[in-house]
């Protein structure tokens, strides 16, 4: 059985179908009752309170790991969740990590994430670690504002970095918990371009078959709408590499297509995929 967390997350989601349709038996957690697929069993639990994983955790051979954001506010130690997953015997753990961890080490949330990895690392268990870039779903944050006034409003709008589809990590993530070939490897994962907000934006816009404008903020007017939903010092940190992506988060990884023998998806096929959002 493989359990995963974040289950009805733009990661999770597809993680949990994908290891159903292969066969698997999965437990999707999620802080709150949810949807699953057929045959999947769901547990609430919050990730915040690693003990209460137990109930998910028994009998399970496999984990993935996703630190919320929540998990990086004072007093949290997300690396609990590595040895309650040791203590009820599940052998291997992908964790979910970031870019900035390599990129960008210094940060008071990358550190964090930073002792995660080690604890995994030295936890004696099987792991890999999935260190993706941005998100392609990200771009959900305009969700409402192009819908009612198809307007993108956003930081940095000629400043690229290559963002990922997050159904490509999860199809990473589905085969490193499959094949331990994996064991032991860290993959950085990208999409395949540099992608600019502005770029994004004229992407949504042609799925959409309609014009949408976009119209540039401050840093501040960003960090004060980003931090109505994550920590302000994460909401620092993703605005420092928005801002002025260094060469290493300007990299294209070859990593995805190494792990799944095709190219990453484009933005515009995350954009067509999930255009419904933005109507």
């Amino acid at each position: 059985m493989i359990v995963v967390t974040g289950a009805t997350g733009n990661v999770g989601r597809p993680l949990t179908r994908a290891l159903a349709e292969a066969g698997e038996q999965v437990t999707a957690v999620s802080r709150h009752a949810a949807d699953v697929p057929d045959g999947v069993r769901h547990v609430a639990a919050d990730l915040a309170e690693p003990a209460g994983l137990r109930p998910a955790l028994a009998g399970a051979k496999a984990l993935f790991v996703l630190v919320s954001h929540d998990l990086h506010a004072a007093g949290a130690n997300p690396a609990d969740i590595i040895g309650e997953a040791a203590a009820v015997g599940v052998r291997r753990v992908v964790l979910l990590s970031s870019q900035g961890v390599a990129t960008r080490p210094f940060g008071r949330t990358r550190i964090a994430m930073r002792a995660v990895e080690d604890t995994l690392r030295e936890s004696g268990l099987e792991w890999a670690i999935l260190r993706p870039g941005g998100f392609a779903s990200n771009a959900l944050w305009w969700a409402e504002s192009i819908r009612a006034r198809r307007v993108v409003a956003a930081p940095f709008g000629d400043v690229g970095v290559p963002i990922i589809d997050p159904a490509d990590i999860a199809e990473v993530a589905a085969a490193c918990l499959l094949n331990d070939r994996h064991t032991g490897d860290v993959y950085e994962l990208t999409g395949p371009e540099v992608i600019t907000p502005r770029q994004q934006t004229e992407a949504i816009a042609a799925a959409l078959g309609s014009p949408v404008r976009f119209v540039g903020l401050t840093r501040d007017e960003a960090k004060a709408a980003m931090a109505r939903s994550m920590p302000a010092e994460l909401a620092e940190d993703t605005l420092d590499i928005l801002g002025s992506p260094n060469p290493a988060e300007l990299r294209i990884s070859p990593d995805v297509q190494r792990i799944l023998g095709r190219a990453p998806r484009a933005f515009a096929d995350w954009a067509a995929r999930n255009i419904a959002a933005f109507r």
